[in-house]
């Protein structure tokens, strides 16, 4: 074997890029986040980013940000297990157990860390995750390597999750994992009835709600709230780097298996702590949810209500979720990256979803209008969808 070979791996194939003369991905964000980012020394309309609530640029929290860095540097250079587990950890996670409903927190990396961590430390080959098959990557890959048995069910039929659930018994645990709010599709998770079912058969429920804390619920603590869950027997994670407007993740649940977590979870115990600027980030990001959501929370919808109508008037078809998420059905590779390019020149940016992350076909541009998109940027979004699709 020769290296030459070895290298040969890793061709990929740009020729949907060459097609369209577009590449929709790592662009280069020289500026942001207001409702508009800079990108080549142009300004974009930022519908790509998963600022929600409009918060990631809030003065407030810049501040908190950097008062956090003059107390404790930039890096603590240990992981938490280490010297690395600040005041500010302990806080936040308090917090954000009691924002969730949980009983305790432990604070990842970010949440594909997480998801990663948390099957390994507490499954093995003797269990079953019975997942939802539009359930994140990350989930996929973190049960996968647990060694735990997979069995997918169709996306939010529950008569179907049901005879899985009836047909798992003879397993020493059954999971059942799913996303609150599924990210391409805009599609909410029937979670208090998976919940529901779960309990019913003896199964632990697991959602990552990366998508739905900040956003769902009257008070914006996500998919729990929104369900009516309280006392929650099962297991939640979630990303802090959306409507919270930081980075990192979350893994919520039972005292009892967080404390395991804590010592046995290897993607928490391994890596370098998260950065006090964050944390002291997401303290102020709750906040600022617990203190202004009502009215983030109306701009948010009015935004996303304003853009997805333009869409329509213009003729786009849409999927149908439920959650601040509008999503056009694009058709493949080369169609999907084809439309994000008429969004390109029409500077506004876009988040394309093409295969492997979507079926070939089924290819997605998402749009994201936070709560702090602007009138003015609003009408410039429909002048210009209007003009594209003639």
């Amino acid at each position: 074997m020769r290296n030459v070979d070895f290298y040969k791996r890793f061709d990929v194939d740009m020729s949907p890029v060459v097609k369209t003369g577009h590449n929709p991905y790592y662009h280069q964000v020289q500026a942001g986040l207001t409702d508009e980012i800079m990108i080549d020394g142009e300004w974009f309309v930022d519908l790509a980013s998963n600022n929600y609530l409009g918060i990631a640029n809030h003065p407030e929290l810049k501040k908190a940000s950097k008062e956090a860095i003059d107390k404790y540097g930039a890096s603590m250079c240990a992981t938490p297990v280490a010297s690395g587990y600040t005041d500010l950890h302990h806080r936040v996670e308090e917090r954000i157990a009691a924002f969730t409903g949980t009983e305790k927190a432990l604070i990842y990396p970010s949440c594909y860390q997480a998801n990663l961590g948390l099957f390994p430390a507490i499954a093995n080959s003797e269990d079953i995750a019975l997942v939802d098959k539009c359930a994140h990557s990350s989930l996929l890959e973190g049960l996968k390597n647990s060694g735990c048995k997979l069995s997918p069910f169709r996306h939010n039929d529950m008569d179907y999750l049901e005879m899985l659930l009836k047909n798992s018994r003879p397993h020493r645990t059954v999971f059942v994992v799913t996303e609150s709010v599924f990210s391409t599709e805009g599609t909410i998770a029937a979670f208090r009835e998976i919940n529901d079912l779960s309990l019913k058969y003896g199964a632990i429920p697991v959602v990552d709600d990366s998508h739905g804390i900040g956003v769902l619920g009257d008070s914006g603590k996500g998919i729990l709230e929104y369900a009516g869950i309280a006392d929650y027997q099962g297991v939640y994670t979630a990303s802090l780097g959306k409507a919270l407007a930081n980075m990192g993740g979350v893994i919520c649940g039972k005292a009892p298996m967080l404390q395991w977590m804590k010592y046995y979870s290897s993607n928490l115990v391994y890596s370098t702590s998260v950065l006090p600027s964050i944390l002291a980030g997401v303290d102020k990001a709750l906040d600022l949810v617990e203190t202004g959501f009502p009215e983030l929370s109306k701009r948010m919808w009015g935004a996303k209500r304003y853009v997805e109508n333009a869409l329509v008037e213009a003729g786009f078809n849409l999927t149908n979720g439920r959650a601040p998420i509008t999503s056009i059905k694009a058709g493949d590779i080369t169609a999907t990256i084809r439309l994000a390019k008429k969004f390109w020149d029409a500077r506004i940016m876009t988040t394309p979803f093409v295969y492997p992350s979507v079926p070939p076909t089924e290819g997605r541009i998402r749009l994201i209008a936070g709560a702090n998109m602007r009138e003015e940027t609003l009408r410039r979004v429909k002048d210009a969808v209007r003009e594209m699709n003639r």
